[in-house]
């Protein structure tokens, strides 16, 4: 598999527009078409020595100038309270038809349209951490001033390395409440089980063995039957049977509630975000 992108500059690249890239590359992208900048010189350096072409806002102030100009994509990973001034910085640089992605959470596409120049084509992403082993979930909403065109050149980002969905804007913060925060509610999961099968006397190394290994199981057991959890959760579990004991137990705890609380959590911070 190869991806074929137009010339791209990626603006702040840390751990989610990180996970990106590495998707990305694994994907087949050529790394000579695309410009980076960090924040740091040691992580500029680090990013060269992969063959990319990275430069560091420390050392070098017109660093994101230089990177945006004559790139039709520009991916800004900078957290949420730099995109402001990020953007005011390199909207002179930018190509008057460039497709603008930001991947921050709770900066809309309506602040960022009001800092570039008209033509400039804004899109939101929010993918999610496992974009960079190739199993992201991301979510895509168009600013007024994105076209289908843009859309489709901002999803082919993501979908080299998962799934996308395209959301309206206001749907934007719960996908993320649910899938950019999900793997954060399985790593607890896997965590806490891992420590309650400690407690059964099981090593660490078993305990993350049998553990680990199961929830790839159950996933790859999902995805290839074809059919609903519920089904499969029914199969595993025989009438007054050991497993039907301890779902019992789960089920006491309301489970869906305590998500949907999470997710709520996670949706009024977002919006927090975008308020400030």
């Amino acid at each position: 598999m190869t991806i074929d992108l137009p010339r791209t500059a990626l603006l702040g690249v840390g751990s989610m527009s990180g996970a990106v890239l590495d998707g990305l590359l694994a994907a087949g992208l050529d790394p000579a078409t695309v410009t980076l900048t960090t924040k740091s010189e040691g992580s500029a350096v680090a990013h060269r020595e992969r063959g990319l072409d990275a430069t560091a806002s420390d050392t070098d102030p017109a660093a994101n100038r230089s990177a945006v100009r004559g790139a039709a994509l520009v991916v800004v990973g900078v957290k949420p309270y730099m995109i402001a001034d990020l953007l005011d910085e390199v909207a002179g640089d930018l190509e008057p038809a460039a497709v603008l992605v930001s991947v921050a959470v709770g900066t809309t596409t309506a602040s960022m349209e009001a800092r570039v120049p008209a033509g400039v084509r804004v899109v939101r992403a929010l993918p999610n951490t496992p974009i960079g082993v190739g199993h992201g979930v991301t979510g895509i909403s168009a600013g007024t001033s994105a076209d289908a065109e843009a859309v489709a050149l901002a999803s082919s980002v993501f979908t080299a390395s998962g799934e996308v969905i395209e959301v309206p804007e206001s749907q934007l913060d719960a996908l993320s409440a649910v899938s950019g925060s999900g793997p954060a509610y399985v790593f607890l999961l896997v965590e806490q089980w891992q420590r309650a099968a400690e407690e059964l006397g099981f090593t660490h190394e078993q305990a993350a063995t049998m553990v680990q290994g199961t929830v790839r199981g159950a996933v790859e057991l999902l995805e290839r039957s074809g059919r609903e959890p519920a089904d499969l959760r029914r199969a595993v579990t025989s009438p007054k049977g050991t497993t039907e004991r301890a779902v019992a137990v789960l089920q006491e705890a309301d489970l869906a509630d305590t998500l949907l609380r999470a997710s709520r959590a996670a949706i009024a911070r977002a919006e927090e975000i975008a308020a400030s």
